[in-house]
């Protein structure tokens, strides 16, 4: 049985994935810092802050002693911050990048050496349409997008004679805790550029995300995004 960590799996996005994961006959550990309320006799939660580097390798040794081997990750985990560049504390600009990029880059660094050992493995990173479009206002969230936009390349050509494939997964706004506080406005007008302008549902996205693992053509280090950039 196959075996996946989702990070950020207490709600939104995370939770979806790790449903559907559930559904299609995975074993799915979950990620999160808080308690997450999923019940499945093949979901294990994990408490974990994946900014910590201590945290997440116990987490991912914890895995391996359970299941063995992990055949995918995905780094879902995010936060967001929407301010003027000009008027964004520094402090916040290093909160999203302990999360957004150390996040994705202590979980794939830890998963990554068990994936080599066992020659296989995929890891699905998460980054958005804010990062073609250098997105106005949202300056530290983007740079730490682009981040990991940067760490899947070089992971993919690191890891791709290894049996380890690495690719990202670009969405715009979901109705989750991120964009909840943004102005619908907003979120109206960043939909008509990327041509989705109902936006796009929690489902779809999934849908999108798992092709990754359902249809694998894309080379490694591709990202996708879903949308339609101009």
């Amino acid at each position: 049985m196959s075996v996946a960590i989702i990070t950020g799996s207490s709600r939104g996005l995370g939770r979806a994935l790790a449903e559907t994961l559930l559904a299609e006959g995975w074993i799915v550990h979950g990620f999160a810092r808080s308690v997450q309320s999923l019940a499945h006799p093949r979901f294990q939660p994990h408490v974990v802050d994946v900014g910590d580097e201590a945290s997440v390798h116990a987490a991912v040794a914890a895995v391996l002693a359970a299941a063995g081997r992990v055949d995918l990750l995905i780094n879902n985990a995010g936060a967001a911050s929407m301010n003027a560049l000009l008027l964004t504390p520094a402090a916040t600009a290093a909160a999203l990048m302990r999360v957004n990029y150390l996040g994705a880059w202590h979980c794939l660094q830890a998963v990554g050496k068990a994936m080599v050992r066992q020659r296989a493995g995929l890891v699905i990173n998460l980054t958005t349409v804010a990062v073609p479009l250098a997105l106005s206002g949202e300056a530290a969230y983007v740079a730490s997008k682009a981040a990991v936009e940067a760490l899947t390349k070089v992971a993919a050509a690191e890891l791709q004679g290894q049996g380890v494939r690495v690719n990202a997964v670009g969405l715009g706004p979901l109705d989750t805790d991120l964009t909840r506080a943004v102005g619908a406005e907003k979120l109206a007008v960043l939909n008509q550029r990327i041509g989705r302008p109902r936006g796009t549902l929690l489902a779809e996205a999934v849908d999108f995300i798992a092709q990754e693992w359902r249809q694998p053509t894309s080379a490694s280090g591709t990202i996708r995004y879903l949308g339609q950039l101009t």
